[in-house]
């Protein structure tokens, strides 16, 4: 099995890079043998679409004959999505919806004739569908009795995600991480794995009796930067 994380937070001990490191801890007790491909926007973020890419999707035409590397970064982060049987995403809610480092991921993945098409219905998603935890860590409550903030962040990664076929999406939350302290966050973070569903990962048939084997972005992961669950600081971020 492969694994593809992600985190999107530029801070190294963020409660979402916490969450999804927990996510990812899950994950390998059911699939030890799994395969780890880290992509960290928080720490190397794209760029927002450049110029050739952007004339590239402006028509058929252009798609169908792109200028020289227009589509390259696109097209190795697409095959990034393509290769992992499971992906994992920490992401902090950042002024009610997703940051813009995951965005500028997101605009170069879902991308016309090759990741859906474009029918009179709607957008069709042409990837395979595959298991999506979605670690989310906000400073407000946007869940709940208790909400006091609009949620965008969901919807549209649901929208997003399910446009290019992508539909088994779990949600995990850590809310109010700007008033609460670590014990609490420990806590909070434990309730939110609680209801995580890793049947969708036994099903996968995971690999057994090999140790975990990470990269980064293809390249040996020698210098991996893994916060320690039990290190929480205060803000969202």
């Amino acid at each position: 099995m492969k694994i593809l994380h992600i985190d999107v937070s530029p801070r190294l001990e963020s409660h979402s890079r916490q969450l999804s490191a927990a996510i990812v801890e899950r994950l390998l007790e059911v699939a030890p043998g799994a395969g780890i491909t880290r992509r960290d926007l928080g720490t190397e973020p794209l760029p927002h679409a450049m110029a050739d890419y952007a004339v590239a999707l402006s028509s058929p035409a252009t798609l169908a004959a792109p200028s020289k590397g227009a589509l390259d970064v696109s097209e190795a982060l697409i095959q990034e999505v393509e290769a992992a049987d499971v992906i994992v995403i920490g992401t902090l809610m950042h002024n009610f919806t997703i940051p813009s480092v995951l965005k500028a991921w997101i605009d170069q993945i879902l991308r016309v004739d090759r990741t859906m098409m474009s029918t009179p219905a709607g957008k069709v998603g042409m990837l395979r569908d595959r298991p999506v935890f979605i670690g989310v860590a906000s400073g407000g409550v946007f869940s709940g009795d208790r909400a006091n903030q609009p949620d965008f962040l969901t919807p549209y990664l649901s929208l997003a995600f399910g446009s290019i076929g992508l539909k088994a999406l779990q949600f995990l939350s850590v809310q109010a991480t700007g008033f609460i302290d670590r014990e609490q966050a420990t806590f909070a973070r434990e309730k939110a794995l609680a209801e995580i569903d890793l049947t969708v990962i036994r099903e996968l048939r995971p690999l057994h009796g090999c140790p975990a084997v990470l990269s980064d972005i293809g390249r040996p992961y020698r210098n991996a930067r893994r916060p320690a669950l039990g290190s929480v600081a205060l803000a969202a971020f």
